[in-house]
């Protein structure tokens, strides 16, 4: 495509447009290193400031990056996933065409927590277990999970690889224990240093955080996780519904 120096769309909202085509369309894949300034110039014939403003405006839409020293790079595009009903990562990254994988970190017993305890409807100081694991989305770092789980149901989970053996799967598909609702909790925090060495980031970057609390049959609380997002690698949609307003009510 060339620029349209006649058209009403002004010069850098065309040159975005053109590069934001050609990463959907793969002529510039994820890692690779877009054309300097210079040569963006020469070969669309634009200025400097039309090129810069383009770049600032592909970084706010999180299509590219510049790296100090190296140059502007393709950024891997987020994964979009709806937050619309109970599911678990290795179900929600099938769901996109994504392989899902895991690194355990730790498994072992520890006294509850005043939250943990609080999220499984137990006393502070019962043992728990605790796993906390990497979740990978096409090998790529996507999430660190702690997962809390009352003790008589973690021992038994312990037994099974939980590398390659979903969590909600062994609950519901050999433990007999259905998942039938749970509460989410979303917020933005910034990664502590188990965080981002675990994810492969900077100390203090930008995340999501998303404690999830998972009842079976009677509203028994069996899982409680804490489940840390790469914020440069996902955003999280929903759909509400709007309740109808009584007649005469506030509009």
């Amino acid at each position: 495509m060339k620029i349209d120096a006649g058209s009403p769309l002004p010069l850098y909202a065309q040159l975005e447009s053109i590069l934001a085509g050609e990463i959907a369309s793969g002529a510039l894949l994820p890692g690779s290193r877009l054309p300097n300034e210079e040569e963006l110039v020469k070969r669309y014939s634009v200025s400097r400031t039309t090129v810069r403003q383009t770049i600032q405006n592909l970084i706010r839409r999180g299509l590219i990056e510049i790296q100090r020293g190296k140059g502007t790079f393709v950024l891997q595009p987020k994964i979009t996933q709806e937050l619309t009903q109970l599911s678990g990562f290795v179900e929600d990254m099938q769901s996109l065409g994504r392989n899902a994988s895991a690194r355990l970190l730790d498994k072992q017993t520890v006294p509850a927590s005043d939250s943990v305890a609080c999220q499984l409807a137990i006393t502070t100081g019962t043992p728990v277990v605790r796993i906390q694991r990497v979740r990978l989305a096409d090998n790529s770092p996507l999430s660190f999970d702690e997962t809390y789980l009352p003790r008589e149901i973690g021992e038994r989970i312990l037994e099974n690889n939980l590398e390659t053996e979903p969590i909600f799967s062994l609950l519901e598909q050999k433990y007999d224990t259905p998942l039938t609702e749970a509460e989410y909790r979303l917020e933005a925090v910034s990664a502590d240093t188990t965080v981002a060495r675990a994810l492969g980031i900077a100390a203090g970057s930008p995340i999501f955080l998303i404690e999830r609390t998972s009842y079976t049959s009677g509203r028994r609380p069996v899982d409680y996780e804490r489940l840390y997002y790469r914020g440069d690698q996902i955003r999280f949609v929903t759909r509400l519904a709007r309740l109808p307003r009584k007649e005469g009510g506030v509009r």
